[in-house]
């Protein structure tokens, strides 16, 4: 039987918001505003599970009832979090680095049902490899402003998806929402992705 927990989306992330309408589901969206600085030392699956149950707890204090569902991206090059560029010669940066090279994506996801209080955390991890890119190939890109509060400082569902050559694993994740580590959250929880979908 269907269930009829609300699901509610603590983030202002067009992406996954994005990600969430393409699978015709019903949902709210309520952002978090944490402090999302990294720690020192912290490795990148600890700072994006943390993050993204701090987002759902955040949200979560201020509703009564719902599934309130957090997620953070991050690009991961040799071990280094690479986060969202601080501006546009940074991002030509982050390209450089990136460019002719396998990056990893990961994102922690966090599923909290606030009338259970039960929550459920993990993390998923694509690789990207990027084609070599010229200076002229990385300015027009940064450019076209896409670059703008993306992880690793590019969309790969935009005009970078010229530039990515190859992935392995799961292409929403680095889109921004891995949706098949979301819908085996939700079993865990008693709330099926598939028996909310508004058909």
């Amino acid at each position: 039987m269907p269930n009829p927990k609300k699901l509610i989306l603590a983030s202002g992330s067009q992406r996954r918001s994005e990600i969430l309408n393409s699978l015709k589901l019903d949902f709210s969206i309520s952002p978090s505003s944490i402090d999302e600085r990294f720690h020192k030392d912290e490795a990148p699956a600890d700072y994006i599970i943390r993050i993204a149950r701090a987002k759902v707890v955040d949200v979560a204090k201020n509703l009564e009832t719902g599934l309130v569902l957090g997620a953070d991206t991050i690009v991961v090059f040799e071990g280094r979090i690479i986060g969202k560029p601080l501006n546009e010669e940074n991002a030509k940066e982050i390209l450089k680095v990136l460019a002719g090279r396998w990056h990893a994506v990961m994102t922690g996801v966090a599923l909290y049902d606030i009338d259970s209080k039960k929550e459920v955390v993990d993390f998923e991890k694509t690789l990207v490899r990027f084609a070599p890119l010229s200076q002229d190939e990385i300015d027009w890109y940064i450019s076209t402003g896409e670059y703008k509060g993306k992880a690793g400082g590019y969309a790969i569902q935009g005009y970078a998806a010229a530039f990515v050559e190859e992935i392995a694993g799961n292409y929403l994740n680095v889109v921004g929402l891995p949706v098949p580590l979301v819908y085996r959250l939700g079993k865990r929880l008693g709330f099926s992705l598939i028996d909310e979908i508004v058909t």
